[in-house]
């Protein structure tokens, strides 16, 4: 039985994905096979429940596992494909997105978020997931708080638009995100604007305004980072 090595406090999203592939390379573990449960991976590998839990909701895109609810011997999630070159070619994206440009990084975003909302507000998708983003940057007391939620949203944004490869992209670029949005939020001073964009967009999805919300992700960008508009 592998040993589960507590992880480094820095980049802990990658490092709970890495911890998790090694044990199910190093175990043998096979589709079927039962993860711990997440309070259990939590306490193993010294990291919080949320980190666990971000990191089994991208295995799960992935199609690497699939989440179980229960207790005791029915708790954890449930392998259902080796990750092979998917989980890795994930972790080498997160690696490598350090060495990115913020034109690179928006330029990006601007493309994939763009299509994600259009495609949620065709689709007429849950808003569940922005809804719950928007309260928590009402609540938030600092620029970091703010940025923890605004990224949140973004990612639920990628959600809504029902494609898998698109949200495991999005959490991808999560850790570049929220370096270049921090510095945003500082510079902005006010986060009302930044706020404000965000109802907008979240009426167009509800509204199945599909050229809308478009707009109103471009804009936002725009606003966020005006030294690239």
């Amino acid at each position: 039985m592998t040993d589960w090595r507590p992880v480094r406090r820095t980049r802990t999203f990658e490092d709970v994905l890495a911890q998790i592939e090694r044990r199910i390379a190093e175990d043998g573990l096979t589709v079927g096979d039962r993860l711990p449960a997440e309070r259990s991976l939590a306490e193993q590998l010294g990291v919080s429940r949320s980190s666990v839990r971000e990191a089994m909701r991208v295995l799960e895109t992935l199609g690497v596992v699939s989440s179980q609810v229960g207790r005791g011997p029915d708790a954890g999630a449930v392998l259902t494909s080796r990750p092979d070159t998917a989980l890795t070619d994930l972790l080498r994206l997160h690696l490598g997105l350090a060495s990115l440009e913020l034109r690179e990084v928006i330029d990006t975003r601007l493309m994939i978020e763009r299509w994600a909302a259009t495609r949620a507000a065709t689709a007429g998708s849950d808003t569940s997931g922005l809804v719950a983003a928007l309260a928590g940057m009402d609540a938030a007391r600092s620029a970091e708080e703010f940025v923890e939620h605004d990224t949140a949203f973004h990612c639920a944004l990628a959600d809504a638009s029902g494609n898998r490869l698109i949200s495991a992209i999005m959490r991808s670029l999560r850790d570049s995100m929220r370096r270049y949005a921090v510095e945003a939020v500082t510079r902005l001073g006010d986060t009302s604007v930044l706020r404000a964009d965000h109802e907008r967009i979240l009426a167009a999805v509800r509204a199945g305004d599909a050229d809308e919300a478009a707009t109103a992700v471009a804009e936002h960008l725009a606003h966020a980072y005006p030294s690239l508009s």
